[in-house]
């Protein structure tokens, strides 16, 4: 269960990539700088989206860390630019992989600690309650972001790869 659930997290985060693509051909037809969506936000009090990138990427990768028993890699969060923010799913996508399915054997009787949650959860709290909700969150206020500023990305791009079996 562990194993497939950070594998669908991870098919979230690498969606995010396809917008950067949709992002960086809307910015050049319109002949602006795709850094300006960068930092475009969908509210006043709300993190733009090279954070809403930046926090998929930490939650996934936290997630596929803590729960195969290790710790995640250290990002310093200083991507600026749409190259920087690629690389940043790359790297993530790319811990991610090395993770084997049996290194989750042992997930749901991990105890992790989260800074901003009292207390510790178990593996399976963490998975179900950080873990998924938070990069679908920051996956879908990206691409509420950029559907905003009028970049052409849409539901199918959201969802990702489908494998149909009778493909």
């Amino acid at each position: 269960m562990y194993a497939l659930a950070i594998a669908q997290c991870a098919e979230a985060v690498r969606t995010m990539d396809t917008y950067l693509d949709r992002a960086e051909r809307f910015a050049q037809a319109k002949k602006f700088d795709v850094a300006v969506l960068l930092s475009t936000r969908l509210a006043p009090d709300m993190a733009g989206l090279l954070y809403q990138i930046q926090s998929a990427c930490d939650y996934l990768k936290g997630g596929a860390a803590y729960l195969s028993g290790q710790q995640p890699p250290r990002h310093e969060d200083n991507e600026q630019t749409l190259a920087e923010a690629r690389e940043r799913i790359r790297k993530t996508l790319a811990f991610v992989g090395s993770v084997t399915a049996s290194q989750y054997d042992d997930a749901a009787s991990r105890i992790v600690k989260v800074s901003w949650v009292p207390g510790t959860l178990s593996g399976e709290n963490y998975l179900l309650q950080i873990v998924i909700p938070n990069v679908y969150f920051h996956v879908a206020m990206a691409y509420a972001i950029l559907r905003a500023n009028g970049v052409d990305v849409g539901k199918l791009d959201f969802i990702g790869k489908v494998n149909a079996i009778d493909e």
